[in-house]
């Protein structure tokens, strides 16, 4: 039997467990019929995926570093760009300029 490589580590050494594929590397689980998704996927801290051009909202008080100001819970942000990276959300926001985010201190509008 042909059994696909990992979506997750790409290990060629999966086996099958009952309708489960499994990899013995990375412990990822999935089933044959299952989609995987492709590119880059980043999630608000509420789970709902996040694509460019998206609208979010942050859900906590952010200290900006380099300056004395603070990003207040509930500043909404237009027009995100996903990147790679811990800090994976570019923005721009009125009075604070160009900023890098978490996508874990947001929420989709």
């Amino acid at each position: 039997m042909n059994l696909p490589n990992c979506p997750k580590c790409n290990s060629e050494y999966t086996y099958q467990d009952g309708e489960l594929l499994i990899c013995p590397e990375c412990g990822y689980e999935w089933t044959a019929d299952e989609q995987v998704e492709e590119g880059l996927v980043v999630k608000d801290a509420n789970s709902n995926v996040l694509v460019d051009g998206d609208t979010v909202v942050v859900i906590k008080d952010l200290k900006v570093k380099g300056s004395s100001s603070t990003l207040k819970i509930g500043t909404k942000v237009k027009n995100i760009r996903l990147v790679e990276g811990n800090h994976n959300i570019d923005c721009k926001i009125d009075g604070f300029g160009a900023i890098k985010l978490k996508s874990e201190f947001v929420k989709k509008a």
